[in-house]
């Protein structure tokens, strides 16, 4: 129950019936309640009266400051006595989407009010809701504190800090401070929060977004760490403000800052010494911007707070910082989500993302196991063996059976992050060029999970549109489609094969993920139409067919990816990979049926005989008498253009003749190689439009019910 359920249960606040308007009852006020000020200072007053104990009678709302000759409106003050003659504590709310700098302005304004009241008020309470600063005044110095919070009714002393493990089961001592644990925010907060304590990070100039980003980042694993801690009851929390005394408000400042400072720090090379590959340079932040984020963060508790919501804030915050900048890497969610559930993934299967951006379809993949998880385990809630089955069903498949890599490593790290935000498995990603092979993976990490032959599935959306250069990149050379074999239709009869000079990522990638893949695994890729259409493609089709069964070809259409400034029309390919035995047998039956064809069109005898003729004809010319020099008539437009034609005569029947053993080829083939089904759909409509706005039809979700019936048939119909 949030706190305005709670104000609403207790009598102490009231809405009409649209809640268009508060009451708050004892004092008989009424306000309209149409922003999100209004809405912090009715949570802040029921706050006051649930978990600070503060008398109803005592809390006045709205009260009027006298400063010179205007009147200004403190919006919350608590007397010390019934008759309300004595100010003790002065509460100044703000709304949540204030920036740091207007914090600041707040907190002075606070002061104003609390030195323009009369009488001694002892503490001032600042808050916006998502973040709070308290302080103890000294009226007569003139002077401030920090505080860890204000005291709640009856107490004299405060603890130097807010935060414990398990503050419910302490017991309640009159006149001690109680303590507070940690609390469960919902998906739409945590994702304000974290956008909030990003913007404070970088709106001063300190630091770029990007840089923010990275930090952030650093400091919400140092939270999750802290959580994960063991601790006895009533023990503080490391991610909190914890007050240290100085000589004045600004020595105190800094020693809490500090302190606060190696606390973080030390969290940090904790949590790096146990997961190496999540981050590898050190907390970049000085001491009061970390003060900063910690209170956007210390009172929220990340780990019980629900999987989907917290997953869901860390993707929508992520989303929209990243796609501004970064908008490749990110694939639109249901094609995500499409992509994921058509493939039979249970928590045994190992599975990977070559180019694996934000880490989308890991995550996928987590969420369709956890889903499971639930369906054998529907008690997990309730029983503690069904929570301990449940947890280890898919906790164990994400910690050991979720792999990526991604080129990029600030996205690296997004990606581990998220998957920390998801429980784990962030140890399995790492930051390395997908086109890398294994031995070469193996040098940049401790990780050795990175395994040719060895992947369930795969899916992923590769980089589209630029290439690899052998002289950029010395692997070309050892990719299949690094290299340019002859033709089986070469006239001169050449076994050549010579290196090519460059090769789009994409076809790479195809070859790639044949690597990773176990015999029998599943590759889900997003590839442009051209590889499935353009004839200068062919060679890469005819790969796919030897190593792969072809299961479904699903075509997007064009603005697909035209919200991350992708105009590439695409689709989603389903390939299953042949065992070696079987791409061999396919190339063997290709290369026989090459050979046969060759001799029963007797290929090489007729091109023998064209060329001889050719030569024939040309020597005719050469014989015959002409009123100029032979030299100088072959250098006449009249000799070129005969020469010419004669070249395209032979050349036509050339053509000609390879054409009708291509047609042939292709007939023979149909005839000799495997014969099987392919899944093919085509998506228009899949839920959203080239702006990225939701529509309300999606394709993909029936096509999904189709393709999964059809790969659970092949599944159960091995070849």
């Amino acid at each position: 129950m949030n706190l305005i359920e709670e104000g609403i249960k207790k009598g102490i606040i009231k809405f009409d019936e649209e809640k268009k308007f508060i009451t708050y009852v004892h004092q008989k006020k009424k306000r309209f309640f149409n922003n999100t000020e209004e809405k912090v200072q009715a949570e802040t007053f029921c706050q006051l009266v649930i978990n600070y104990n503060y008398p109803v009678k005592r809390i006045v709302n709205f009260v009027s400051v006298k400063m010179g000759i205007e009147t200004k409106e403190a919006d919350i003050v608590i007397y010390n006595d019934d008759k309300l003659t004595e100010p003790h504590i002065l509460v100044e709310c703000k709304k949540e989407e204030i920036s740091e700098q207007e914090f600041s302005q707040a907190i002075e304004q606070a002061y104003s009010y609390a030195y323009a009241l009369p009488n001694d008020v002892k503490y001032v309470w600042v808050t916006k809701g998502n973040r709070n600063e308290y302080f103890k005044v000294n009226k007569k110095n003139h002077t401030r504190e920090p505080e860890s919070d204000i005291p709640q009714f009856g107490v004299k002393k405060l603890a130097n800090y807010k935060y414990v493990f398990e503050a419910d089961l302490l017991p309640e001592e009159k006149g001690k401070q109680k303590f507070f644990d940690l609390s469960t925010i919902g998906q739409d907060e945590l994702t304000k929060r974290f956008k909030q304590a990003h913007d404070a990070l970088w709106a001063g100039g300190h630091l770029n977004p990007s840089e923010a980003f990275d930090e952030l980042d650093k400091l919400i694993f140092c939270k999750i760490w802290d959580e994960r801690k063991d601790r006895q009851t009533g023990e503080p929390y490391d991610f909190q403000i914890i007050q240290v005394e100085g000589k004045d408000e600004r020595d105190s400042t800094r020693k809490t800052n500090e302190a606060l400072f190696e606390r973080v720090t030390a969290l940090y090379e904790e949590g790096r010494q146990k997961d190496k590959e999540v981050f590898r340079d050190s907390i970049r932040l000085s001491p009061e911007k970390i003060r900063t984020i910690v209170g956007y963060l210390q009172d929220i508790n990340l780990g019980e707070t629900d999987l989907d919501s917290k997953g869901r804030a860390f993707e929508t915050f992520m989303d929209s910082f990243f796609r501004g900048n970064f908008g490749q890497y990110f694939t639109p969610r249901p094609i995500v989500d499409f992509s994921v559930k058509v493939l039979p993934i249970k928590n045994d299967s190992f599975v990977l993302d070559t180019s694996c951006g934000s880490g989308g379809f890991l995550l996928y993949a987590l969420n369709k196991v956890r889903k499971q998880a639930d369906e054998l385990y529907p008690r997990f809630k309730t029983d503690v063996n069904h929570n301990k089955r449940h947890f280890k069903y898919w906790h164990d498949f994400a910690e050991n059976n979720l792999y990526g890599i991604e080129i990029n490593e600030q996205i690296s790290r997004a990606a581990k992050m998220n998957m920390i935000i998801h429980d784990d498995g962030h140890t399995n990603v790492i930051t390395s060029d997908g086109l890398l092979n294994e031995t070469e993976i193996a040098k940049l990490t401790d990780n050795r999970g990175f395994k040719y032959n060895h992947f369930d599935f795969i899916i992923t959306n590769p980089p589209f549109g630029s290439s690899i250069k052998k002289t950029e990149k010395n692997y070309l050379k050892n990719y299949f489609f690094g290299k340019k074999l002859p033709d089986w239709l070469d006239t001169k009869g050449s076994n050549r094969v010579t290196s090519r000079n460059n090769q789009s990522t994409e076809v790479l990638f195809i070859e790639q993920c044949y690597n990773f893949l176990a015999p029998g695994g599943y590759l889900a890729m997003v590839v442009p139409d051209g590889i499935l259409t353009n004839s200068s493609m062919q060679y890469v089709r005819d790969a796919i067919e030897e190593w792969y069964r072809i299961v479904a070809v699903v075509s997007m259409p064009q603005t697909a990816f035209s919200a991350t400034g992708a105009g590439v029309k695409s689709s989603v390919l389903f390939l299953k990979k042949h065992s070696l035995s079987t791409t061999e047998r396919i190339q063997s039956i290709k290369l026989r049926i090459q050979s046969k064809l060759k001799t029963e069109y007797k290929f090489f005898e007729k091109i023998a005989k064209w060329e001889s003729e050719k030569k024939n004809e040309l020597k005719e010319m050469n014989g015959l008498q002409f009123t100029m020099p032979l030299a100088e008539f072959k250098k006449t437009d009249e000799y070129k253009d005969w020469r010419n034609e004669i070249n395209s005569k032979y050349s036509d029947k050339i053509n000609l003749l390879k054409e009708d053993l291509q047609e042939a080829f292709l007939e023979k083939s149909r005839q000799e190689l495997p014969d099987y089904s392919i899944f093919m759909a085509i998506a228009e409509d899949i839920g959203y439009d080239a702006t990225g706005k939701a529509t309300p039809t999606n394709e993909l979700e029936w096509i999904q019910e189709e393709l999964t019936n059809f790969i659970n048939y092949i599944e159960s119909n091995p070849v």
